[in-house]
């Protein structure tokens, strides 16, 4: 067949047929197209992939997901199929490059879509309709597609067209503020390592995707989902949404709490978050800190008390804690049913024996980077589990694969990539 020809033939080739060992888990028989960058969009499809989702990721010809240039790389250098990060938002993804810009890739992943359940992207709202992702356009080709659209600041409003990274969204969304300290100028806001607000963006876009998809299931139409990744983020910053109007109180990591101990501590071997706001928990907290006299002053003999009088009694109580190993402190408090918390540090967190023996962090072996330990899903199905199924795709792994899916093979593969359209 020439080339031409096929390209004439995208839109009318048969359906597009997924290998059956592939299809396992309890969306198995979905098929979901990726066409995301970083993490708000990969994470959303990556949580459908791992529940057996058949997932095939869109990247960019010769230079792909921006994720592949962010670490962390074993050994340091750069890489782009070593990319700690990307390695983990990929996983049992099938990855293909495809240039939707050109008039050529256009009509291939309309082809694609056509076959599709599900269209998850993150592209800028300013070039959605220049690339076809005109959701009328769209629902025309397959009506009973649901798509996914991933925006910083979703697609209507005044910031539509803003461009943003991680650093922006968590602070348009607060959280930054949060991690502030009022009336400590020397404290500014700060951001939570990594790429936080994308992943909010990509747990939220997946349930509300998955909702609609249920829809189409029930019989309905399939629709467009949007996803305001700040307006992810300002919803998950819990009782800070509501102190405001409550209370005229701004929520910071250092602002007032009227009730106290409420407050992180160090220990002698790390750090332990105190909780015990009421009074039977702070006696038990004096007797277990030996009914030292200080407790017995009249400005912290109830908590609201100790909440005002807070600067006077932190270093009382710190003085204490910092001379007991968080373990041993941690126990003897839920001993007396005081609830303090240890502060897990990364380390803690791999080489926890509960999370080892819930089977969480799971090994990935990747054919360029290596075996390495990754999270795996914080959920447990009885019937349907979860797995990795495959490594994240090296850049165009699949394109053979699923182009000869669409009826593209041989000559017609080479033609596409010579003028870099795949």
């Amino acid at each position: 067949m020439r080339r031409d020809d096929a390209i004439a033939m995208v839109g009318r080739s048969p359906p597009m047929r997924v290998k059956k060992t592939a299809m396992t888990g309890p969306l198995a028989g979905v098929r979901v197209i990726e066409a995301g960058e970083m993490v708000a969009a990969p994470y959303a499809a990556k949580l459908m992939a791992d529940l057996g989702a058949d997932v095939i990721k869109i990247e960019r010809p010769q230079i792909g997901d921006r994720s592949r240039s962010r670490g962390p790389f074993p050994g340091g250098a750069a890489h782009p199929d070593k990319s700690g990060l990307f390695i983990y938002l990929n996983t049992n993804k099938r990855g293909i490059t495809l240039d939707l810009e050109s008039a050529r890739g256009s009509k291939i992943f309309d082809r694609m879509i056509a076959r599709a359940d599900l269209l998850i992207h993150s592209c800028a709202p300013s070039e959605m309709g220049r690339i076809g992702l005109d959701f009328a356009r769209i629902a025309a080709i397959n009506p009973k597609l649901v798509m996914t659209s991933i925006a910083p600041f979703g697609l209507s409003g005044p910031h539509r067209d803003w461009r943003a990274e991680d650093i922006t969204l968590w602070s348009a969304g607060g959280a930054c503020y949060l991690n502030g300290a009022r009336n400590h100028p020397e404290l500014p806001p700060l951001k939570a390592y990594g790429y936080q607000a994308g992943y909010q963006g990509g747990a939220h876009a997946a349930a509300a995707a998955m909702g609609a998809l249920f829809g189409v299931a029930r019989g309905g139409a399939g629709q467009h989902v949007e996803i305001s990744i700040q307006e992810s983020v300002v919803a998950i910053i819990e009782m800070a949404n509501t102190f405001w109007p409550y209370m005229r109180v701004v929520a910071t990591r250092y602002g007032p709490k009227p009730v106290q101990p409420l407050d992180s501590v160090e220990c002698k071997d790390g750090w332990i978050f105190l909780c015990c706001v009421e009074e039977h928990q702070w006696r038990q907290f004096v007797e277990l800190m030996g009914n030292p006299e200080w407790a017995a002053e009249e400005i912290f003999n109830e908590r609201f008390k100790r909440g005002q009088n807070w600067d006077a009694l932190r270093p009382l109580v710190a003085e204490w804690v910092g001379q007991q190993t968080v373990q041993d402190l941690y126990q003897k408090a839920q001993a007396r049913r005081v609830p303090f918390a240890p502060i897990s540090s990364l380390g803690d967190l791999v080489n926890s024996e509960h999370l080892r023996a819930r089977g969480f962090f799971v090994d990935v072996t990747h054919p360029v980077a290596g075996r390495f330990k990754y999270p795996g899903a914080p959920y447990q199905l009885s019937r349907t589990q979860w797995e990795i199924r495959r490594s994240a795709p090296l850049l165009g792994q699949h394109n053979q694969e699923v182009f000869a899916e669409l009826g593209l093979m041989g000559e017609d593969l080479a033609a596409l990539a010579r003028d870099g359209v795949i």
